[in-house]
């Protein structure tokens, strides 16, 4: 049995984190930190957690949760984590960041977050569909909840080199925001409503550019433009990709069953994916049709942008990262309707 601490266990991801590894049996929780909230116990925020969490909230440093702890996840804004990685890779302690802090090559960071990065260690890029690597990693820098459904989506077509543009169009639930309130998550902006945002500059982009153009270095045509749903959780993304060529209905499934047929978490499916499909899950749908008169293949995937795209990946990760079976406290459907 490990440890894990969580550093920012307030939010929705620290919230998540607690509610998924409550069913892993390799893993406790013996940490959960917030400045705010110090001695406060755990459920009277989450909720959800009452009866089955016995933990307060501490306000400790990250290299007392180092050394308290076998595995930490770093649960805290982007800019943030920067200043407590360095405290906490020692070489034995596993360590999970779920900022973008670590994602990018820092002078890219630099560019899109507009910040000076202070501490510009390299860090796994933490999709384990696409990095076998993770498995020799200390430290894993978990993607954007954006980056992980497009990227999973177009991967077999960059990966064959067919890919000439790709445009991304991404519906969000409001959770994606975080906890604290705002104009988009406000009830009465949100309901029976649809918000585009960033319409040509959302920072996710560069997750996109630098995973993809891993899988084919030519492409570098990627457009993306996210909207806010009125919904509580999950991400929807439809990826209009145009082909190099003429592709047959068969020929793609087949490139998308090789490639993840052995990817637990990515389920490819005949039909449309749905947010309902996945809720509360770690798996990632994916389902497409090809519009042969256009030189296009639409991909939709589906994933729930709280699990697969955050602390369900970073528990991904942590199995990985730790000898587990990959889908150790994940193996849950999701919650239906």
């Amino acid at each position: 049995m490990i440890k894990a601490g969580i550093i920012g266990a307030s939010g929705y991801t620290g919230g998540e984190l607690m509610r998924l590894l409550l069913g892993h049996p390799e893993v406790n929780v013996t940490v959960a930190t917030s400045r705010k909230l110090a001695g406060t116990d755990v459920c009277d925020t989450h909720a959800h957690l009452r009866g089955l969490v016995d933990l307060e909230f501490q306000n400790v440093g990250a290299g007392e949760v180092r050394s308290r702890c076998d595995v930490v996840f770093a649960a805290v804004p982007h800019g943030t984590a920067m200043d407590i990685v360095p405290h906490l890779i020692d070489g034995k302690t596993k360590v999970i960041d779920l900022s973008a802090d670590y994602r990018l090559r820092t002078d890219i960071f630099e560019s899109v977050y507009g910040l000076k990065h202070k501490d510009p260690r390299e860090a796994v890029f933490g999709l384990p569909e696409l990095h076998p690597e993770v498995a020799d990693a200390g430290f894993v820098a978990n993607p954007g909840c954006f980056p992980t459904g497009a990227v999973l989506a177009a991967a077999p077509l960059a990966k064959a080199g067919l890919i000439s543009s790709v445009v991304f169009d991404s519906k969000s639930g409001i959770t994606g925001a975080g906890v604290e309130p705002s104009q988009t998550s406000h009830y009465p902006n949100m309901a029976e409503n649809v918000q585009a945002y960033k319409l040509t500059t959302h920072r996710h982009v560069a997750e996109f550019v630098q995973e993809l153009s891993r899988l084919d270095n030519s492409l570098t045509n990627i457009s993306f433009t996210p909207h806010v749903v009125p919904s509580i959780r999950g991400i929807l993304t439809t990826s209009h990709i145009f082909t190099r060529e003429k592709l047959k209905l068969e020929d793609v499934r087949s490139m998308y069953e090789e490639m993840y047929a052995d990817k637990p978490f990515v389920r490819v499916i005949k039909g449309i994916p749905s947010l309902g499909a996945v809720r509360g899950s770690n798996f990632c749908d994916i389902g497409f049709e090809v519009d042969r008169h256009n030189n296009r293949i639409v991909v939709v995937s589906a994933i729930d942008n709280l699990v697969k795209g955050a602390s369900g990946q970073a528990i991904q990760n942590m199995n990985i990262m730790c000898g587990f079976d990959e889908i150790e406290g994940l193996w849950n459907a999701a919650t239906f309707p």
